[in-house]
């Protein structure tokens, strides 16, 4: 779509293990560098044998794009996300007028992680009278949305998104639909999750997380057939959204166009576990393809949710199949292998790799599943991109998907 009312993106800020910024991010994602960090375990919260290591971002300086005092009275998720928002506004060259009607959208799927664990110890240990109220505005799922609108003045519609695996798209189509409704002239979408210790530990008690290789490394392996998990990872990403038109008279240059986005909701899913009829979710996507009058020939390239969990995959794998037919799959890109489940990875990653930044082999990946027939992608060169199509499908039935194309 070339319309002056199509949305771009023209600001991204990332806090991820790589670092600060886009550039330290794309080079792990185009290197397939995984950094993993021995999880704490010394609250024995941890079953013995258990997962041992995560994808995190907690030990990552943020005192150039948030100030210490700012910071001191935030959740590491709120942090997180107000650096990344600065990072964002700062690359799309906005001032505060710019950001004064500002929407913000933010997905999380488990919030502070952190806070939360402190509020229950303080009702639990100490009783309920000694619960802090400054922990508390710290623990809800909004906190960091909230702290964004409040660091850059950004007046306009708030909302937090907790829709699991498919919250980052989800919270790209609510930014997408305010900035064309002009309930905002710019929106301010992004994800953001944190993992401590405690939600490690429960993860691996309910089997979600990846096990050991014979060389005793945790790999993700998304769609290979000996998959066992995921790895958890958290940090945050932050993007601005604003017509095309409006960047244009701004003197900016878009970074990607977001073309489409869509979801769906599978009410036959378990609300612990992943849809089972890929057709349902295939042909939802091919409506909101056709409505935009999208062809799956139009799409050269796919940046998957598949993060290794056994029946995520395969329901993400049977809707690709079953959305191109008879045609090739193009390449399958599947950055969770190298950011972990959760956090900005995963909407970084989609922006970057519209924008033509190269992502590299999933890192694990082995053997080929022959149900799924999917191979990721092996790191080769590919072309410059034309359409991507990110999809991202959660526990629960939610799913969501998005057309990027370059500028």
């Amino acid at each position: 779509m070339t319309s002056t009312r199509s949305v771009v993106v023209t600001g991204i800020g990332v806090v991820s293990a790589a670092g600060c910024g886009t550039d330290p991010f794309a080079r792990a994602l185009a290197k397939s560098e995984v950094i993993r960090t021995a999880v704490d375990r010394s609250d024995g919260y941890h079953r013995a044998g258990s997962s041992q290591t995560a994808v995190l971002s907690k030990d990552i300086p943020l005192s150039e794009w948030i100030s210490p005092l700012k910071a001191r009275r935030m959740s590491q998720p709120s942090k997180q996300a107000v650096a990344a928002a600065n990072m964002a506004v700062a690359q799309a060259e906005m001032d505060s007028e710019d950001l004064v009607r500002a929407a913000t959208v933010v997905a999380t799927a488990y919030g502070a992680a952190d806070v939360t664990e402190k509020i229950l110890r303080q009702a639990m240990l100490e009783g309920p009278e000694a619960v802090s109220p400054a922990l508390f505005t710290e623990s809800v799922a909004n906190a960091p949305a909230a702290q964004v609108a409040m660091a850059l003045q950004a007046k306009g519609p708030n909302l937090t998104i907790v829709q699991r695996q498919a919250g980052p798209l989800t919270a790209l189509a609510q930014g997408m639909s305010i900035v064309l409704s002009g309930k905002a002239p710019v929106a301010l979408v992004g994800a953001v999750d944190e993992v401590n210790p405690l939600l490690h530990s429960i993860l691996d008690r309910f089997g979600a997380l990846a096990r050991p290789d014979i060389n005793g490394i945790e790999s993700a392996r998304p769609f290979d057939l000996n998959r066992s998990g995921f790895l958890a990872g958290d940090g945050a990403a932050v993007i601005i959204l604003e017509t095309e038109d409006a960047a244009k008279n701004r003197g900016v240059r878009p970074r990607v166009r977001v073309r489409l986005t869509g979801g769906a909701f599978d009410p036959t899913a378990p609300r612990t576990g992943w849809s089972r009829d890929p057709r349902l979710l295939s042909n939802a996507i091919a409506r909101g393809l056709s409505s935009r009058s999208v062809s799956v020939t139009d799409i050269d390239r796919v940046l998957t949710g598949g993060c290794g969990v056994g029946p995520g995959d395969r329901i993400e794998a049977l809707v690709l199949r079953s959305l191109f037919g008879e045609k090739p799959l193009p390449p399958i890109l599947a950055p969770k292998g190298v950011t972990g489940e959760s956090g900005g990875g995963f909407l970084a990653a989609a922006v970057l790799a519209a924008a033509g930044f190269p992502v590299g082999p999933t890192p694990g990946f082995s053997t080929e599943d022959p149900e799924l027939q999917v191979i990721p992608h092996d790191g080769s060169a590919l072309p410059d991109p034309k359409a991507l199509l990110a999809t991202s499908f959660a526990a629960g039935g939610a799913s969501a998907w998005a057309i990027l194309e370059p500028v």
